[in-house]
């Protein structure tokens, strides 16, 4: 019985080749979601001969140019940021059909993951997704947070989808 060695990066429990082999087998683009302790970063790649390259990308971040306040910036990995997030991707894309590509993060229904994908659907954006996984509307417009916060939340919200 041979023992098969396996790749580095998937020991660092960075790539899991099975499903990656999958993503690129579609031929689609994909919308990589990924998190960080303080952002929620989403990237438009493109593969060709399994060389990946990014068109676009946003982070929670860019919210800041876009109505998000300063004092709240510890609050950009937050949920409805990560909605927000999604939703700033999809109007910089414009439309298409994407994939979803969220890596080797946990596969939690409600999270943050989620909240940006329903912000991308929400955007316009053709995503085969189970819609039961996205997070609560309450919870994706604030409503569980402080006036303050849910207000600007709001604000933000409607300069992205309207354009204000």
């Amino acid at each position: 019985m041979s023992l098969r060695t396996l790749k580095r990066r998937r020991l660092e429990k960075k790539t899991d080749y099975k499903l990656r082999m999958g993503l690129l087998k579609s031929k689609n683009p994909r919308i990589v979601i990924r998190k960080t302790n303080k952002y929620i970063i989403l990237q438009v790649v493109e593969s060709k001969e399994s060389q990946d390259k990014i068109s676009t990308g946003v982070t929670s971040k860019d919210l800041l140019e876009n109505g998000w306040d300063k004092k709240y910036e510890g609050s950009l990995k937050s949920i409805p940021a990560a909605y927000l997030t999604g939703l700033l991707l999809a109007k910089k894309v414009g439309k298409g059909k994407f994939i979803i590509d969220m890596g080797m993060l946990k596969n939690i229904a409600g999270s943050r993951i989620y909240a940006a994908a329903k912000g991308l659907v929400d955007g316009g954006l053709d995503i085969n997704i189970n819609e039961s996984v996205f997070p609560p509307e309450e919870r994706l417009n604030g409503e569980h947070l402080k006036d303050e916060l849910k207000s600007l939340i709001k604000k933000v919200k409607d300069k992205l989808k309207n354009g204000k």
